[in-house]
């Protein structure tokens, strides 16, 4: 039986939902989910064109989210993102103006192309669910989710982002081109109206903070999380790494892990799931040596490889899930 037979029934429905308008994209529209229900955003580097924010139209109008794209560019200030205050001569006081930051889903389109000070607007949003502006703390919508996209062939003109930053980010993916029989059903759909404007809401903003609220629920046995430090430990000392993964690494593995068998219609996590997950979580978290660069290794190959090499937990632990 397929893994994806078991799929939590509501969640199913809002996968469904994304491949009548994605066509061979279900493993992107499977781990943006996970994102959202473990509270986490996802950074998708891709050539332009290839459906990064069709991805996220889709998935915004499935679950009734409010969706809203923040175009960066290098002249875009903090208080395009955030918004600004603006003085009411008829009231006599300033009123706060919302920027697109106050949404459901929001899509921050190319953030590489802008300042630092401009990117760390959305992410102070990202990190802690809320934005300070004139020294007034203000709560972001929940849910909140953002993805943001960069290309990774044109860098003149960008501003790449830190990894302290890129450390925000739960998943970093990739979308890829689709195959020549996905591509035809691709220009099938597209012949007459765009699929997009027919999709419509399967679950409402109230149902997915619920489902949120289950997953913590999901069971992770101690040997699972030895596993998780395992892991994350090897890449610590791997002789080609400079900076490993954190323990904040540690705990969106296992987010990200608890979300994604709750999708798959488990109450509990299983190794598949960790192993799985680990190169999305990890690979943008490392840095690796320069002479490992030069050798022209990538963080994604080192990841899978020191997930071949550790072993893998048989046997639950004694303190376990009855």
């Amino acid at each position: 039986m397929s893994q994806y037979e078991a799929m939590h029934p509501k969640l199913g429905r809002v996968i469904e939902n994304i491949e009548n308008v994605m066509v061979g994209k279900r493993d992107v529209s499977i781990l943006s989910l996970v994102a959202i229900l473990a509270g986490g955003h996802v950074l998708l580097e891709d050539v332009p064109g290839v459906g990064k924010t069709m991805m996220v139209r889709a998935l915004s109008k499935s679950i009734g989210a409010e969706f809203k794209r923040i175009q960066f560019t290098p002249d875009l200030l903090p208080s395009d993102v955030t918004g600004v205050s603006i003085y009411n001569p008829k009231e006599l006081k300033f009123e706060f103006r919302e920027g697109p930051i106050f949404g459901n889903i929001i899509l921050a389109d190319e953030i590489n192309r802008t300042s630092p000070k401009t990117q760390s607007a959305l992410l102070e949003g990202m990190e802690e669910g809320s934005i300070t502006v004139d020294g007034t703390t203000r709560i972001l919508a929940k849910p909140f989710f953002v993805m943001a996209t960069q290309n990774p062939v044109d860098y003149e003109g960008t501003y790449p982002l830190p990894e302290a930053q890129l450390d925000r980010f739960l998943f970093k993916l990739r979308m890829g081109y689709p195959t020549k029989a996905e591509e035809f059903e691709v220009l099938t759909l597209a012949e007459r109206e765009r699929p997009i404007y027919k999709i419509e809401s399967v679950i409402s903003n109230e149902e997915l903070a619920e489902l949120q609220n289950e997953i913590q629920f999901v069971y992770v046995d101690d040997t699972i999380k030895n596993y998780i430090i395992e892991i994350t430990g090897k890449s610590r000392k791997h002789p080609s790494v400079y900076l490993g993964a954190s323990p904040r690494a540690s705990i969106a593995l296992m987010k990200a892990a608890q979300a994604y068998a709750f999708i798959l219609g488990r109450d509990y996590i299983i190794p598949d799931d960790i192993q799985y997950l680990a190169p999305y979580t990890l690979a943008h978290r490392i840095i690796l040596r320069s002479e490992a660069k030069f050798e022209g290794k990538s963080a994604d190959e080192l990841i899978h490889d020191i997930i071949s090499k550790t072993p893998v937990p048989v046997q639950r632990s004694l303190s376990g899930k009855s």
